[in-house]
């Protein structure tokens, strides 16, 4: 498609970040604006960094911003199509800097809005657990993963997206598919039953119940903390009902000031969010299968608690 030498809008920047003046939207800008919250989480979904999303979505915006639009027969598809190259070519920079980061990663949390919550399909897209099984696909999987099963965008589309034939993208989800529902949770978990096991793990925690802890926690759980090197995490995840509940126990006694978990909702799914001396020590969300939780995963880098306060808008259309 022909590119524009020339931007013909009269809006200010930045559009990206949601926030503009006003001064009359032009055809492109509309385009924009009506598709950025779907923009910003395929990008997200793809990279697990609302940060880097951000930068996709600028980076969306001044592409689009040269195209020529009597050549766009859809709009939306044709933004979906850039945010997912500019994602692509961002998400192989961020394996990069993944292998230099301090200790685990988790994705970054976002404060959602109670009706994703209710959208069980987004809430599941956008789960920790979900995403963290994202992360074991290739760059070129992980697109086309999100594009087909979460969006639900054709083959062709996502071809000229990911720069494919659209045989091979049928090969590359087939092995996606097979690939993540070997991880993925067994079943999809209502948001009463997700709450059921934070109250019960916040009242554990509280009274300090060792046996508390470890009626609530599955045999197998797995306990994930991302310090990122600016504050204390585990650095590797730590594995079993008996270890994670005696290594969060020790660590309260260890703590000279107790922290306080008030229940939120992060990622579509309860969660806590975790103050200490009134200022946010970091972010738990959990996984949960048979009224048990199987995931801990508790976000500390205060670099990734930026969006934890006021919420995100997510949408898959």
């Amino acid at each position: 498609m022909n590119e524009r030498s020339e931007p013909t809008t009269g809006t200010a920047e930045p559009l990206a970040g949601g926030d503009r003046v006003d001064c009359g939207m032009d055809s492109a800008t509309e385009a924009f604006v009506a598709h950025r919250n779907l923009l910003f989480t395929v990008a997200y979904e793809m990279l697990g960094s609302a940060a880097d999303a951000e930068d996709v979505l600028q980076e969306t915006w001044l592409r689009w911003m040269k195209v020529d639009l009597g050549q766009v027969r859809d709009r939306r598809a044709y933004l979906v199509r850039i945010t997912t190259r500019q994602s692509l070519d961002r998400l192989r920079a961020m394996r990069r800097r993944k292998e230099a980061y301090f200790g685990s990663w988790l994705p970054e949390p976002l404060l959602t809005a109670p009706d994703v919550a209710q959208d069980i399909e987004l809430a599941e897209s956008v789960s920790m657990a979900l995403m963290l099984v994202l992360e074991t696909l290739s760059p070129t999987e992980r697109a086309v993963f999100v594009l087909r099963e979460v969006f639900d965008v054709g083959y062709d589309e996502i071809a000229a997206a990911v720069g494919k034939n659209p045989a091979a993208v049928r090969q590359i989800a087939h092995r996606a598919r097979r690939h993540v529902d070997a991880r993925r949770p067994r079943e999809v978990v209502s948001p009463s039953e997700t709450q059921a096991a934070l109250e019960s793990f916040r009242r554990a925690v509280d009274t300090r119940d060792l046996q508390g802890l470890l009626d609530v926690l599955a045999p197998e759980v797995v306990l994930i903390a991302d310090g990122g090197g600016l504050r204390q995490a585990a650095p590797r995840p730590i594995t079993g009902a008996d270890k994670v509940a005696r290594f969060i126990v020790g660590g309260l006694g260890k703590a000279e000031v107790a922290p306080t978990g008030e229940f939120t909702v992060v990622n579509g799914n309860p969660a806590l969010l975790v103050r200490v001396d009134g200022e946010i020590d970091g972010v738990m969300a959990i996984g949960v299968q048979d009224a048990r939780i199987t995931g801990l995963y508790y976000i500390r880098n205060p670099e990734k608690l930026t969006r934890v306060e006021s919420e995100t808008p997510l949408t898959l259309r």
